[in-house]
């Protein structure tokens, strides 16, 4: 890692922008006692953390690998999420979903991280079932890995209802979860947009006015968030491209003037305006 004092987020800066960062997915600042709570009462992972040095080296591994993700090194972060096993699950899923979206490695070898990252996020998930962002990034990786082998053979290996499950989960525990919104238009959209109307409602209860019901609290949640009007804008182009385009367009423009908070909001910043070939 960088020294400390070049490193944009070393010292106390990673906590006093921690909100804005996690904006999003309502993580909550992992010192020990956060450390404490999430491990509480669950054996494998309290058991893990003893045997990492107790919550508080923990509690600094893991600020370490999120400084890693805001930085942009996201290989990093996974490398450092996964030692720290069921508590460092969501930072290294998270991790390999963006890398998913941006990374030059090959098909083969993104769908391999994927395929690490489900199985990393059905621990977490039997380890620590409360954690929302356990659920949320599962359903993260989950949807990726779907994108990529296409959505019809998602359909057909039943990939929708565990993105759907995990979804709905981590609603129920964290309701002002905006990326949990936001996936969750995703998914109506997407269903919609491939089997139409009637089949989406009938067959997997998908439906046009809970996606942009799911996008709208997104955007709520999170308004200053490149990534929520940007997915906004996809899904609205799923739904209807033709009568939808101006106001997707529109999104596209309020992304790509964003002030990006971190590494990740650049890139979405970045690809928001290669989509207007805006210069970046």
């Amino acid at each position: 890692m960088r020294k400390e004092e070049s490193d944009p987020l070393g010292g106390d800066e990673l906590h006093r922008r921690w909100s804005r960062l996690h904006q999003t997915d309502r993580e909550p600042w992992p010192d020990a006692r956060a450390i404490g709570r999430l491990t509480k009462g669950h054996a494998q992972p309290a058991s893990s953390v003893e045997a990492y040095g107790g919550a508080a080296a923990v509690a600094q591994a893991l600020q370490d690998a999120w400084r890693a993700f805001h930085s942009g090194a996201f290989a990093r972060a996974v490398e450092a999420g996964e030692k720290l096993g069921a508590v460092g699950a969501s930072v290294a899923n998270k991790s390999v979903a963006i890398d998913s979206l941006y990374s030059k490695r090959s098909g083969t070898q993104l769908l391999k991280a994927l395929e690490s990252a489900i199985a990393r996020g059905e621990q977490a998930v039997a380890q620590l079932p409360h954690h929302p962002n356990a659920h949320y990034t599962l359903a993260l990786v989950i949807g990726r890995y779907s994108q990529r082998i296409s959505i019809v053979k998602a359909l057909a290996a039943g990939l929708a209802g565990r993105v759907r499950e995990h979804l709905e989960r981590t609603l129920s525990l964290e309701p002002r979860h905006a990326e949990a919104h936001l996936a969750f238009g995703l998914y109506h959209a997407e269903i919609v947009g491939k089997l139409g109307s009637l089949a989406a409602s009938l067959t997997y209860g998908a439906s046009a006015r809970a996606a942009i019901d799911h996008f709208r609290e997104a955007l709520a949640l999170a308004p200053s968030s490149p990534i929520v009007r940007m997915e906004y804008a996809h899904g609205l182009l799923l739904l209807d491209g033709t009568a939808r385009q101006g106001q997707a367009q529109e999104l596209y423009v309020q992304a790509a003037a964003c002030a990006p908070a971190d590494e990740m909001e650049r890139l979405d910043v970045a690809r928001a305006k290669r989509g207007l070939q805006v210069p970046a």
